[in-house]
């Protein structure tokens, strides 16, 4: 499996889907996410990209740490990685958690991306978001998948799209208690951790490449007028709204999820 070695000697996990020859997106996940979150869309993307999907530190196959740290050491993490692998300029895509460890890498390492995309993409930690994450990280010390869920799923989804597909929910709910394990729980506590302090509020216009935002219109924890100040700062960013939809937009809207990136990444390719 592809692996590379951080400086500290930690290893990151990756993989890449689609054929060489096609422009090169890499994906930053959602705090609750993985190399695996994405599989769903593959088959779709790769008819136009190819993908690089990264499991940040704590996540996925990636190695899970014995201490807590910041949220700006995955930026470190990912630059090594694209020098290591001789990526000199990518599209950077990111979605919630991965959408700030995104921004804070397009603003140290403008030169190093051919796009960005952000979706649901939170600018700073705001008294809101940081009692949602206490409230996730109270549910994780509990160490059940199934309580996990009950008490931090709900936040993520459209008021409709929980009605609609109740059942699905309710198997996803089945599958988080057999799936998270105790180390993934003690893993995601620390992932909740990092960003507490977070804000690129005055910084984002150091980004120099284009910048596609998308937020979501039932998003209640990132609503748009909080994306709305990433687009104060770069004001030739286009920004997409999703209808109908909450802050895991692509996991209610995929189609339109799949349309978007596509476009805007061949368009800046």
């Amino acid at each position: 499996m592809p692996y590379q070695e951080m400086p500290d000697g930690n290893k990151l996990y990756y993989e890449f889907h689609g054929p060489e020859e096609k422009p090169v997106v890499a994906f930053l996940s959602g705090i609750m996410m993985s190399c695996a979150s994405w599989y769903i869309f593959i088959e779709q993307l790769t008819k136009n990209l190819r993908v690089m999907l990264i499991d940040l530190r704590d996540q996925g196959k990636s190695d899970h740490e014995d201490h807590q740290y910041d949220i700006s050491l995955h930026v470190e993490d990912i630059e090594h990685l694209f020098s290591s692998l001789n990526l000199t300029k990518v599209h950077l895509y990111g979605i919630s958690y991965g959408a700030q460890v995104a921004m804070l890498y397009a603003i140290k390492y403008p030169n190093s991306l051919k796009s960005l995309i952000l979706f649901n993409a939170p600018p700073r930690t705001t008294p809101y978001i940081a009692e949602v994450g206490e409230s996730w990280k109270e549910a994780a010390k509990t160490h059940d998948g199934e309580r996990f869920f009950t008490l931090a799923i709900p936040f993520a989804y459209s008021y409709s799209f929980y009605n609609r597909n109740l059942n699905w929910l309710k198997e996803r709910q089945k599958m988080f208690k057999k799936a998270l394990t105790p180390e993934w729980f003690e893993s995601f506590i620390r992932l909740a951790s990092t960003n507490v302090d977070y804000s690129v509020i005055g910084q984002l216009g150091k980004i120099t490449c284009p910048v596609l935002l998308v937020g979501a219109d039932k998003d209640y924890i990132t609503p748009n007028e909080e994306m709305q100040l990433i687009k104060n700062e770069i004001p030739n960013a286009e920004f997409l709204t999703i209808n109908d939809a909450g802050h895991a937009s692509i996991i209610e809207r995929p189609g339109e999820f799949v349309t978007a990136l596509t476009g805007f990444v061949l368009k800046n390719d």
